[in-house]
């Protein structure tokens, strides 16, 4: 097992939590494409909510906004193939899991 933030058996401390995520040495290949993949969702995730607040601004026309749906879908697809394919979907789900617990410690760390 490969953990980012892990230096010759130490694990690196960032404030209160370690950054843990899982790759697995006898499938390398498959834990890298999971922790890619993981952050192309997360890309998508920001692109997806940029595009709401655009909407409700009223920054984008009718034309632009079926454009970006269509796209926006068609990434949605094709990350799932990938997934699906590979067979990285759980992977991609234990890097998404650490690094939402990452972020969550981060923000309660700040409104503590």
């Amino acid at each position: 097992m490969v953990r980012m933030g892990e230096r010759q058996g130490k694990q690196i401390k960032r404030g209160h939590q370690g950054v843990n995520i899982d790759l697995d040495k006898g499938d390398l290949k498959q834990g890298v494409l999971g922790l890619v993949i993981a952050v192309v969702e997360i890309v998508r995730d920001i692109l997806k909510a940029q595009a709401v607040r655009r909407m409700d601004g009223k920054g984008l026309t009718g034309q632009e906004i079926e454009r970006l749906g269509r796209t926006l879908m068609e990434l949605d697809r094709v990350i799932e193939e990938i997934k699906e394919d590979y067979g990285v979907s759980e992977s991609v789900k234990k890097v998404r899991d650490s690094l939402d617990n990452l972020a969550n410690g981060m923000v309660n760390g700040i409104s503590s």
